[in-house]
């Protein structure tokens, strides 16, 4: 099931309750002579000072909190406040594209921004998708992730190896987790009511009645040789090699172990290959069948989606880079940027920053989460940036890679249409 924003039908129904309600109690009143005034339930008492809220004040009230024109005006208002200097392209309703330039130690900066509010957008969802649905190792242009996921606005996603196309951090799309975090890195849970961003590490483990062993990472290329990690057929046929005086075992989806070697074997359909040291996995040498938890902490109940990057940029609502703790010093300077966040109404707001040429010098870490910040986001994450930094809006590249088009890349985050994608 996607991701999707819309106004529930009860509100039209309370709205129009509501104000027939205050419309039939005006009408009464005045041919009574009796005052009103509105509480916070709209509940009619009697009062002996002069009304200090009107029956239309009260009209107007429910009309702003409810009225798409209204909430709509009030939304291209706020986008007119927030980027002044920026052109402001209607992209789809609710749906805005901004293009500004902006000086830092007086060069300039170019810089795209899609904001997307989801209480106008009509039957839109928002989701990371994989360059191939088949394997974690392919690469691909935006615009051919975009144009397969019938995408209207799209950005370059998480970390990736250039190799082979792995995601490297936190990646779940429709509630399945394709990898797992690296370093603990933070992440942007996406909910059917909003967001939110964490750092997220693995809960995993795989245990029989004698045995619990910790399971380090899900379908991620091997940091340690002490770790355990499994691997699904989302990374391909076949397991990667075993580390020095490492194992495997091979569960089927109902947890029966089906083979054990040192050597690379095939991955089960719905099941998992658990490569990790001798020493650990040799507990369940012998057992028939085992059970295999995958999950992270934060556990973050009823998330759909999960899109990793780092460092934090924003953080409840003030600027927070944390380079250092999540081993990202090296990205520090400056160069192009991509990055995601949501403010306090549940917006998403999606950046490129294009840099490494006079007329675009980039942005530093800090400049973007001032960045972020100033553009109302209360929760904001860096992205994978330099070459892969790009963005697609309505059937075309926006910004200016250093590579034209982009380079190919691992996954990206989409807006698509309901039932497109």
């Amino acid at each position: 099931m996607d991701t999707m924003f819309s106004v529930p039908r009860y509100e039209e129904y309370r709205l129009i309750g509501i104000i027939t309600g205050v419309t039939i109690l005006a009408m009464l009143c005045s041919l009574s002579g009796v005052s009103i005034y509105a509480s916070d339930n709209f509940i009619a008492k009697k009062s002996t000072p002069p009304l200090d809220l009107d029956t239309q004040t009260v009209k107007e009230k429910i009309f702003k909190e409810f009225s798409p024109e209204l909430k709509k005006q009030e939304f291209d208002e706020n986008i007119k406040k927030k980027y002044p200097s920026g052109v402001i392209y209607d992209v789809a309703e609710g749906v805005k594209h901004i293009k500004l330039t902006k000086y830092y130690l007086g060069r300039p900066v170019r810089i795209n921004v899609v904001e997307i509010n989801f209480a106008l957008t009509q039957n839109t969802l928002i989701k990371p998708v994989l360059s191939n649905s088949v394997s974690l190792k392919s690469r691909r242009s935006i615009s051919t992730i975009a144009k397969n996921n019938n995408a209207i606005v799209a950005l370059n996603g998480t970390y990736f190896k250039p190799q082979t196309g792995v995601p490297l951090g936190t990646l779940m799309i429709d509630e399945k987790l394709y990898t797992g975090p690296v370093y603990d890195r933070v992440a942007l849970g996406i909910f059917d009511d909003g967001f939110d961003v964490a750092r997220v590490q693995m809960n995993a483990t795989i245990k029989n009645k004698n045995a619990v062993v910790k399971i380090d990472n899900i379908n991620q290329p091997r940091m340690l040789s002490t770790h355990v990690i499994a691997y699904t057929t989302d990374w391909g046929k076949t397991s990667p090699a075993s580390p020095k005086y490492g194992t495997q075992l091979s569960i089927d989806k109902d947890g029966n172990i089906i083979a054990a070697s040192a050597n690379p074997l095939v991955i089960p359909e719905e099941g998992y290959v658990i490569v990790g040291p001798k020493a650990q996995l040799s507990k369940f040498w012998g057992s028939k069948s085992v059970k295999v938890n995958i999950a992270t902490t934060p556990e973050w109940k009823n998330v759909r989606h999960i899109i990793s990057g780092g460092p934090y940029l924003v953080k409840d609502g003030e600027v927070f880079v944390d380079m250092t703790a999540q081993k990202l010093g090296s990205v520090g300077g400056r160069n192009p940027r991509s990055a995601i966040g949501y403010t306090s109404e549940n917006n998403l707001v999606l950046v490129a920053v294009d840099g490494r040429e006079g007329s675009s010098i980039g942005m530093t870490l800090m400049e973007l989460a001032g960045f972020m910040k100033s553009a109302g986001c209360i929760g904001a994450i860096n992205l994978d940036g330099g070459g892969s930094t790009v963005m697609y809006v309505n059937g075309s590249v926006v910004n200016k890679p250093q590579v034209k088009g982009g380079i190919p890349l691992s996954n990206a985050i989409v807006l698509s249409r309901t039932g497109e994608a």
